[in-house]
Order: C-alpha cells, then sequence, then structure tokens
C-alpha cells in the first residue's frame, strides 16, 4: 500500500508542484485546504474519526500558516498520533530551526527548497517512523534521532557494539532492535545480566561447564554463548564483570572461541556480541577496574544514550503514549493528562530515566479517580522537588573521606600523566649552571630554616613522584584500613568496591 502523505495548500504554488513529484515518486496524495480539513482527516478534535482519510496516513506537509494559533493544536494531535510533520518555512524566518522545535514540527525546509529534497525528506521521516514503531524507542529529540540513525547503520554488519548510558535510558531496547533489524533476527537474542549473576558463577553461565566440574557439576550444561548460537548475546552491565572472565570474554571477540569449564576442547561460536553498561568504562580503564584490551574489543561500534533530563522534548510523548498503553492495558477509559501536570512531569529531573517515567505514569492511570491525571495526582516528591528518587550515589561517595578518595582515584590518573610529561621535559633541557652562594656570618645573608612538613592524616593519599597505579592504588587501600581501623567491609564501602574484591587487592598487594 502507497504511503499517504496530505499537503496544505496555503502556498498553492509549492503545494501542487510537491503533490506532483510525490504522485510521480509513488506516494498517495491529498490536498487539503485548512486546517480544518487535516483536522478532520487524522481524527482530531472536531474531527471525525475513523474517516476514510485516517488510515495509513503517515505525513503532513504544511506549506504555510505555520504561526497561526490552530497550528499548534494540529501539530499535537499528528504529534500524538504517529504522523510525521514537514513544515515549509518562510526564506524570512530568523532562525527556523528554534522555530520549528518550538512549534513541534518533526523537520522543516526552506520554501526555496527542491520539490525532489522535499520527497526525499518526506520519505525519510516515514521509514524514520515505522522503525521507531518497529524499535518502541520514542522520541523526537536529536539524541533519539542520531540513536535511531546508527541502529539502522549498525544493524546489517556483526562488529560488536558498546552501548553506555544511565540506568533506565533504554540500552536493552537497543541492543534488542540491533537484532531484530539484523540478518540474525530469526536465531536467539540472549540477555545476561553480568552484575546479577554471582563472581563464582558467572563463567560457568556464559560458557557453561562438563560433568564434574565443580561441586554439584552433575551434568553437561551449555553456557549463554553456545544458547546465542548464530544470533545475538547482550552483556548488560558489562563493566561489572570480574578480571577473569574478562579474560575468557577476551578470548571469544579474539578468537571466536571458548573452553566450558572443565572442558579441554575449544568450542567454535558464531555470536554477535552487544555489550552495555551504565559506568564509563574508560574511566573504570584508568582506575585499572577494566582490561583496557577488553575495552576497545568491544568499542568497534559505540551508541551513547542521553538522560531523559536533557532531551525533555521526549517527555510528552512518552507520557501520552504510555498513557494510552496502560488505559488499554488495564482496560480503564482514560482521557489523558492536563496541561499542568504535564508541565510537572516535564520539568522533574527523572534519575531514573525512562523506566521511572514509565512506572510512574501506569501507577497514576490505575489510581487517578477521575479517568485524567491532574497535578494532585502526581506524587509530591515529584512535584515539590522535580525528582522521584535521591541522586545515585556511590560507596565512595557516601562521607567526605569517601569522597576525597573517589576524586584521588579519578584525579591521579591525570595528574601522573602530566608529571610523567614534565619530566620528559626537563630531562629534554640542557643542565643549567648553578651559582653556589656562600651563606652564614658577614654575608649578609640569612639562612631560611626548612619548613617540617605537617604529617599526612590516617585518610589522605600523598602522591610522589614515581609512584605507579599500583602505588596509589595500594596507598589508598592501606588509607582505607587506617581510616575504618581493618574494618574491611567499611574500608569497601569507603572504597566504592565490593568486598570480594578488597579481599583480592589485600592479596595481590601483600596486605592480608
Amino acid at each position: 500500500m502507497a504511503d499517504r502523505v496530505l499537503i496544505t495548500t496555503d502556498d498553492l504554488e509549492h503545494a501542487v508542484r510537491i503533490n506532483a513529484h510525490l504522485e510521480t515518486a509513488g506516494f498517495h496524495t491529498t490536498l487539503v485546504s485548512s486546517f480544518d480539513d487535516v483536522r478532520r482527516a487524522v481524527g482530531g478534535a472536531g474531527g471525525v474519526e475513523g474517516s476514510d482519510t485516517a488510515p495509513g496516513l503517515d505525513c503532513i506537509v504544511l506549506t504555510g500558516g505555520l504561526h497561526e494559533s490552530s497550528a499548534a493544536q494540529l501539530l499535537r494531535i499528528a504529534h500524538d498520533r504517529s504522523i510525521s510533520t514537514l513544515g515549509l518555512m518562510e526564506p524570512t524566518e530568523p532562525d527556523p530551526k528554534e522555530a520549528a522545535r518550538r512549534l513541534g514540527l518533526t523537520a522543516f525546509l526552506v520554501k526555496a527548497a527542491d520539490p525532489a529534497e522535499v520527497t526525499a525528506t518526506v520519505r525519510r521521516l516515514i521509514e524514520r517512523r515505522r522503525l521507531q514503531a518497529r524499535t518502541g524507542i520514542l522520541g523526537e529529540s536529536p539524541a533519539i534521532q542520531e540513536v535511531l540513525v546508527k541502529i539502522e547503520q549498525m544493524a546489517p554488519v556483526s562488529a560488536t557494539v558498546l552501548i553506555e548510558g544511565e540506568s533506565g535510558t533504554g540500552k536493552e531496547l537497543v541492543a534488542r532492535a540491533l537484532h531484530d533489524l539484523s540478518p540474525r533476527r530469526a536465531k536467539p537474542f540472549i540477555a545476561v545480566n553480568c552484575a546479577a549473576i554471582p563472581e563464582t558463577l558467572l563463567e560457568s553461565e556464559l560458557f557453561g561447564h562438563e560433568k564434574g566440574a565443580f561441586t554439584g557439576a552433575a551434568e553437561r550444561r551449555l553456557g549463554r554463548f553456545e544458547l546465542a548460537e548464530g544470533g545475538t548475546i547482550f552483556l548488560d552491565e558489562v563493566g561489572e564483570m570480574p578480571p577473569a572472565t574478562q579474560v575468557k570474554l577476551l578470548r571469544v571477540l579474539e578468537d571466536r572461541s571458548f573452553f566450558r569449564v572443565g572442558g579441554a576442547q575449544a568450542i567454535k561460536v558464531d555470536v554477535r556480541v552487544i555489550a552495555a553498561t551504565n559506568k564509563s568504562l574508560k574511566e573504570e580503564v584508568a582506575l585499572g577496574r577494566f582490561r583496557d584490551d577488553l575495552f576497545y574489543r568491544l568499542n568497534v561500534l559505540h551508541i551513547t544514550l542521553a538522560p531523559l533530563r536533557e532531551r525533555k522534548v521526549d517527555i510528552p510523548l512518552l507520557v501520552r503514549r504510555f498513557i494510552a498503553e496502560f488505559a488499554a492495558l488495564h482496560e480503564r477509559p482514560f482521557r489523558g493528562i492536563t496541561p499542568e501536570a504535564l508541565q510537572i512531569l516535564v520539568d522533574a529531573d527523572w534519575p531514573g530515566n525512562v523506566r521511572q517515567l514509565r512506572n510512574l505514569v501506569e501507577s497514576m492511570v490505575v489510581l487517578a479517580p477521575e479517568g485524567e491525571i491532574r497535578a494532585s495526582d502526581i506524587p509530591r516528591d515529584i512535584r515539590e522537588r522535580g525528582r522521584g528518587l535521591p541522586v545515585r550515589v556511590t560507596g565512595a561517595t557516601r562521607d567526605v573521606a569517601g569522597r576525597e578518595l573517589e576524586f584521588i582515584f579519578r584525579s591521579l590518573v591525570e595528574l601522573k600523566l602530566q608529571v610523567e610529561e614534565l619530566r620528559r621535559r626537563l630531562d629534554d633541557r640542557a643542565p643549567q649552571r648553578v651559582e653556589v652562594i656562600e651563606v652564614g656570618p658577614g654575608s649578609g645573608i640569612v639562612p631560611v630554616q626548612p619548613i617540617e612538613a605537617e604529617p599526612a592524616s590516617e585518610a589522605e593519599v600523598v602522591y610522589r613522584a614515581g609512584m605507579t597505579m599500583a602505588d596509589v592504588e595500594r596507598a589508598a587501600i592501606e588509607a582505607a584500613l587506617r581510616q575504618t581501623k581493618g574494618n574491611r567491609r567499611e574500608a569497601a564501602e569507603v572504597l566504592g568496591i565490593g568486598e570480594r574484591t578488597l579481599y583480592r587487592k589485600l592479596k595481590e598487594y601483600a596486605l592480608a
């Protein structure tokens, strides 16, 4: 069935030329003379739901009248019905990009644009909208549009992809989209949360084990990589993977083979690896918590998901879509949300991102007494502070000393590089002539008494030239143990690492 496009005739000359070109390109077009006709076509307020034009309507081309009072309502209706809108802006518009954003247009062109360019833009908008419907990745912000472009580019190939973004931004949704649009779509998609599986079991979960490999291994068990043969394996929270398992994952990425736990035969596997993390793996590499060679293997292709607070323009679309979804799921007649309530949600910070917004909308759809979300239906902590959860903090930022240690860990990487560069520059310089000046009675020069350095506090880590990162890490651990009077559990919390990781480091540095 041909894609259906509505064209307004506010600028009749441009409308006729665009209509002819779109028809030649295979689109089914309809010319409409007013915004009321468009509203009737899309089944909006004052229109007829289910009219013969509404089914399958894909795009509206607005040739003028964009600043009329009725245009905003029309654009909102089209937005709610996932119909793309392309506006032709006047050449005299001082800032067409900002005007298009303010009006809520999906895209814009200046009226001097060639009809062929209009046709190409319409086709791209329709394809992008269908991609959103297929993947469930919603949004009109530049950040989301960039992600959709990358998905289109990356899906057909088998290269490894690293997805970075805060918790709740939709990393698994992107991974599934990459799989569903790839040639591997008919094969399995296996998701593994590396943070949810105990360190002692993760290797067996990923690579399987042979019978008798360890106590309780009563039979051979296939791992997730074997189960994903021919398809895609999604390694969520890969930054939490222990070092020993990182080495084995590196082998899989390099050789496409692995050994089961307790096995002696290499197993070949054809699997695409997509990894995700809510941390910065570059920082984890710099801090020695993640292997640099594994990072480079994972980071062949890269997608970054912006937090919801940085793409607030998408919140109204998400809210209305979630309302429709949960009203249908719970079989509740629901009118929608008031402008005041919607503005409160737009202004909120959303530390839990889209996941938090989705869960809140579901609760309000179930509990709103009058079938409409009002400002009073929004929880008080969202209304008053704009956030539904406290800001997430790590163990290393729970108290003042912990924050200092975290700062030291992150900044000493840069400091070490700067010191090494300074030493290199000093070595390159020619030796300077030193003039010896006698100091003593009769010389007229009073010797300056040396200032004794204040002793370092027990929670302080002092960097000295020539120290390696291992030296710095050891010193930080010793400082944390002194601060907590040898309590290893509290020391691990201060350092922001797991207790098992601390025990491993103690053995590594012979501090146990």
